[in-house]
């Protein structure tokens, strides 16, 4: 495959799954904001949100004062930021359009259709839309696109690089929402095991649509050991960052096969993998909940470096 091909590909896994951060990231925000304040805390939590999604500063400089209509407008609808969901989905099926015969005709309608429906929204006056169903659109958006990709798509190596999109998207961003929890939204370190942190605790598990899967997984009360191994740790978990890895690790193993040559990314990946495997929760909470995925997400970066010098670059190959 030329790596153009399989860097739009990659690029289309990616924009998907960011385009659902953004819409999960803003549910975080509407959950969060209707408790009362308790002080002490992040200046706003619709501020912690820019932070995590590393949007903070093109906010910023556009609109200065963290306002939550225009943190809305931002991460949603701003074509000024290219991780917002309008943004994503444009950048998505643009990338489709140029491979679209490496595509099923029901992967390109489900693009499409997304596309033209978001043009649609784009055109009602922002006073008609609430945000859970905005965010609820983009939800069903993203399962009705990878449903299409799943169920469509030949398992080759264009499959593979769909795939490692979504998975090292998916790792990053679960570490990034993990962490709006942790290290921005939570007042002080006094509010551990208070019934805000837990309200908080229960907000992230619905922004991942995984409170019910969580209660079947663990039951009896909500604990941040045990939301931590759900998230981080548990691989039944089709969000856990070991599942993301896992998933990277065997796209990349099929991408090695295919073309006969394993390299760098896969040595990565297998020991990323392996060092995760290892890890305990009690070992996460003695590093650090923050300074853990504060390294994950940089180690995920690197390991996203390495498979686009390895296959998307155009000199390897």
């Amino acid at each position: 495959m030329l790596s153009r091909t399989a860097e739009n590909l990659f690029w289309i896994g990616r924009y998907i799954e960011r385009a659902e951060t953004m819409a999960r990231l803003l549910e975080v925000g509407a959950r969060i904001a209707l408790m009362p304040s308790a002080g002490h805390g992040y200046r706003s939590e619709w501020e912690s949100l820019l932070q995590a999604s590393g949007t903070a500063e093109g906010f910023a400089s556009k609109y200065g004062d963290p306002v939550q209509r225009n943190i809305e407008s931002y991460l949603f609808f701003d074509r000024d930021n290219p991780s917002s969901v309008v943004s994503c989905l444009e950048r998505a099926r643009e990338n489709a359009r140029i491979v679209r015969t490496a595509l099923t005709a029901q992967v390109w309608d489900a693009l499409n259709s997304a596309f033209q429906e978001m043009r649609k929204l784009e055109r009602k006056p922002r006073s008609e839309l609430e945000l859970t169903e905005l965010t609820e659109w983009v939800n069903h958006q993203a399962a009705s696109i990878r449903g299409a990709m799943d169920a469509t798509l030949l398992r080759n190596d264009g499959y593979s690089f769909l795939n490692l999109g979504f998975s090292l998207e998916r790792a990053d961003n679960t570490a990034r929402l993990i962490d709006v929890k942790y290290f921005v939204l939570l007042p002080s370190v006094d509010f551990v095991g208070s019934g805000l942190d837990n309200y908080q605790w229960q907000t992230l598990l619905r922004a991942f649509s995984a409170l019910r899967a969580f209660h079947w997984a663990y039951g009896g009360d909500i604990t941040a050991a045990k939301i931590a191994h759900f998230l981080i740790l548990n691989r039944q978990s089709p969000r856990a960052l070991i599942s993301a890895l896992e998933t990277t690790k065997d796209h990349l193993d099929a991408l090695a096969k295919d073309y006969g040559k394993t390299g760098p990314a896969q040595l990565r990946a297998r020991a990323l993998l392996g060092e995760l495997s290892d890890t305990r929760v009690e070992d996460i909470f003695e590093e650090g909940l923050h300074e853990f995925l504060t390294r994950f997400i940089r180690e995920v970066g690197e390991l996203s470096d390495m498979v686009h010098n390895a296959y998307l670059s155009g000199d390897a190959r």
